[in-house]
């Protein structure tokens, strides 16, 4: 028997129908539907500009719809608190790293993700700190606890974000181009722990936003792809990410090729404007 919209959308982490952004006379995004499920790790690809900024406002309720729907574990923004629904989704963003006080030790930063609140300011409990601690050292960065944010590197204020964002628990973990600003070596390290955390038992369903093929780890098991506001092609990331579809994405001749577990691209001519 197939199942009921309502079923369908209770037994998905993230439901996205027919989302349609205006802003004056500009579409942003143009009726996008989307299906994060359990167990599922999705990669979000796109050229700049074609709407993958506008797509996280939107699940994370910063950004309201001229039409269609966002549902978070079957409860669909508008009908019920949006703040109560957006401590399911953790998100990890550099545009956060401003917010944080400079003063601030990486073991408050993390607690903080708990309340949803930067710049803590209420009592941390005994287990807060525990809690905290122990996250930490998953994202190896437990030596980091009493250190001060201004004084962490680019890496270790990823690692720091990432353990903020579990500490509430959340079902969906959104990481916005989380290895910009990596050295080539901060990176592998970074893109290790992602698939540790993505084959761990209790993880979150992960959502990595980025333009570099080869930030993808073999974890992840499926792709969203768009252009020009739109979606270009979605589903199992073997059968979604071809050299078809990032070609049209990106308006130039693109090959995939594999070296060992991971992706790399490779641009075999010019693009439509010209450049190689």
């Amino acid at each position: 028997m197939k199942p009921s919209a309502a079923t369908s959308a209770k037994s998905a982490i993230l439901e996205v129908s027919g989302l349609r952004i205006e802003r004056g006379q500009t579409v942003i995004l143009d009726d996008i539907g989307w299906r994060v499920a359990r167990g599922q790790h999705w990669v979000i690809l796109g050229p700049n500009g074609c709407g993958k900024t506008s797509l996280l406002r939107s699940i994370t309720g910063y950004f309201s719809p001229t039409a269609g729907d966002v549902a978070v574990l079957g409860r669909r923004y508008g009908e019920c608190d949006w703040r109560d629904l957006r401590l399911q989704i953790g998100i990890v963003t550099t545009s956060l790293q401003i917010s944080i006080p400079p003063a601030e030790p990486a073991i408050e930063t993390v607690i903080s993700g708990k309340y949803a609140q930067l710049d803590l300011w209420m009592k941390t409990t005994r287990a807060d700190e525990t809690a905290a601690l122990k996250l930490l050292r998953f994202a190896g960065a437990a030596h980091l606890a009493r250190r001060e944010w201004l004084y962490l590197s680019q890496g270790e204020r990823q690692r720091v974000l990432i353990a903020r964002a579990l500490m509430a628990k959340p079902r969906l973990l959104i990481l916005d181009e989380p290895c910009s600003g990596l050295d080539p070596v901060a990176r592998e390290h970074f893109l290790a722990f992602l698939e540790k955390l993505a084959r761990r038992s209790a993880s979150p369903a992960l959502v990595l936003v980025t333009h570099h093929v080869e930030e993808i780890t073999p974890a992840f098991t499926h792709a969203l792809v768009l252009r020009a506001g739109k979606v270009l092609a979605q589903g199992p990331l073997a059968a979604t990410l071809t050299d078809k579809t990032l070609s049209s994405a990106f308006d130039a001749p693109i090959r995939l090729a594999r070296r060992g577990k991971r992706l790399e691209l490779r641009f075999t001519g010019r693009g439509k404007n010209g450049a190689f």
